[in-house]
């Protein structure tokens, strides 16, 4: 799994592809769940589709992230997965950088 303790506050997660993502996402949340004060950028440039228990995964993860208060950052989305999440109206509800990077380098900035 690509799942990095990048510091004390960000978890870093190179989502693979299906079927192994709702894995790796199921075990983002219960490192949460366990931690309770991060923020998580998810990479998802090894991706090229995303199912519906995937999309609802990530829902929940954004949710219990933002009850505590922390972010959820999408970096490296192919625009034919982006599609999806404009598609099904998501793309507003989630957050997207173009890279790991700005991603990280975004969660460093004073709201």
């Amino acid at each position: 799994m690509g799942i990095q303790n990048w510091s004390e506050e960000v978890i870093l997660v190179d989502l693979q592809p299906e079927p192994n993502m709702g894995e790796e996402l199921q075990a983002v949340i219960s490192m949460v769940r366990d931690r309770g004060n991060c923020d998580v950028v998810i990479d998802f440039s090894e991706v090229d589709i995303i199912t519906s228990s995937s999309l609802s995964k990530l829902l929940k993860l954004r949710k219990l992230l933002a009850d505590c208060g922390h972010k959820l950052l999408f970096c490296g989305v192919a625009p034919a997965t982006r599609g999806v999440f404009t598609v099904t109206g998501l793309e507003e509800v989630f957050d997207f950088a173009p890279d790991k990077f700005v991603a990280l380098a975004s969660l460093q900035m004073v709201p």
